[in-house]
């Protein structure tokens, strides 16, 4: 399913994959979509618990950490040959967040949550006068959230690493004017010609 979608992923294939009998399925789960709800929590709980690691990271200002988390991101993509992403949340939002209420809840908890570990870092900011006082963290985390997830769509189109680059261009730009640059984390963002 990360790969083809929901629609272009049958049960046939998944009990294949798993080496299973087809019967098996059922003993494990209620239905194709119970399976898609599961297998959310099972790829997206290990990521959001990095993702609060290293937004809580001590060591570094609230901003670094943000800076940082994504910038490992597009050098991750910048790696490989042919930037290949496959979003299991972006491919199920499309496909199934109006069909199916569970899948849907589901993936809307995840968002939430990836949207308030990067608004409390953001807060964090703010509260150590790197960000400004009266801002509205809540927002500037859904923003930065829709644009990411844009971004990877982008990429998933264009076969290309430039709209991740030009993201973490923008998010530095949006976050880093009151942001000084610890010894080791500089960086230039070049944009692709």
């Amino acid at each position: 399913m990360t790969r083809r979608g929901y629609h272009g992923t049958g049960v046939q294939e998944i009990v294949q994959a798993a080496g299973i009998p087809k019967g098996s399925f059922y003993h494990y789960f209620a239905s194709k979509e119970d399976f898609a709800v599961q297998a959310l929590e099972y790829i997206y709980a290990p990521r959001l618990e990095r993702y609060r690691l290293a937004l809580s990271n001590a060591s570094l200002p609230p901003v670094q950490r943000i800076l940082d988390y994504y910038a490992d991101l597009v050098a991750h993509f910048a790696r490989q040959e042919r930037p290949e992403y496959h979003c299991f949340i972006g491919s199920l939002s499309f496909e199934m967040a109006e069909l199916c209420p569970p899948i849907a809840t589901r993936l809307s908890e995840i968002l939430t949550r990836s949207v308030e570990l990067l608004a409390h870092c953001l807060e964090q900011g703010r509260s150590a006068g790197a960000l400004a006082p009266d801002g509205d963290c809540r927002a500037v985390a859904e923003f930065i959230s829709n644009a990411w997830e844009g971004a990877l769509l982008r990429m998933k189109v264009s076969g290309s690493v430039a709209p991740l680059q030009v993201f973490l261009q923008q998010l530095e730009c949006l976050l880093a004017p009151a942001a000084p640059r610890l010894p080791g984390h500089e960086r230039s963002v070049a944009l692709p010609r």
